[in-house]
């Protein structure tokens, strides 16, 4: 995965992640007011919604109004970048001197659960950017839709599942310590930052 230093280049990234068009800053400015609004009520209905609003701002230039799709795009491509940054915390955690072996153990089980996790929010990116919805026609509807959107929501479940995995595995008070502590906050992070990114995905689902 490509490093990336300056929030502008790493909003360069999520757009081309996501597959949301580059606009310019001249076109997108009339609009941003009102897709923030968007992303805000949207938000309202998911688990975490300061969160979930935090997260999202950066697209009020982008994500056309009302598009539910690009809006829940956005939200996966978030959550996977946020899920592989975690990753490579973990990962590197694993190299730490003094370490016990149960804390050992408990590292190396939450890195392999953020490693599916990634996986599944990869995979689920890739399905929604793909999927080609007929105009014209009741999209819910079509078998294909039902089909591609299903799989996204079985992947975001099973990432989300992975994620509260690791963040279980760190409750024994025999692994209290900065480092358990770190690891948590992160995982808590981009779990919750998965959980807003599945009830979009529902929500455009349901639309």
């Amino acid at each position: 995965m490509m490093v990336i230093n300056a929030n502008v280049n790493r909003l360069v990234f999520l757009f081309l992640l996501a597959g949301l068009p580059m606009i310019c800053s001249g076109s997108a400015a009339g609009r941003t007011a009102s897709t923030t609004t968007f992303i805000k009520s949207s938000c309202s209905s998911t688990r975490y919604p300061a969160l979930c609003v935090q997260s999202l701002s950066s697209y009020a230039s982008v994500i056309q109004q009302n598009n539910k799709k690009q809006l829940a795009q956005a939200a996966l491509s978030e959550s996977l970048v946020r899920a592989q940054a975690v990753k490579e915390f973990v990962a590197k955690s694993t190299k730490f001197r003094g370490l016990r072996a149960r804390e050992y153990a408990a590292i190396k089980d939450c890195l392999e659960q953020i490693g599916d996790s990634v996986d599944r929010l990869g995979k689920s990116v890739e399905e929604l950017k793909g999927m080609h919805m007929q105009l014209g026609k009741s999209s819910t509807n079509q078998p294909e839709f039902i089909w591609h959107v299903s799989n996204v929501q079985t992947w975001v479940s099973a990432a989300l599942t992975d994620e509260n995995s690791c963040f279980d595995g760190y409750s024994s008070k025999a692994l209290n310590g900065r480092l358990k502590t770190s690891i948590r906050v992160r995982v808590l992070n981009v779990a919750q930052v998965t959980s807003n990114a599945l009830a979009l995905v529902n929500h455009f689902a349901s639309s």
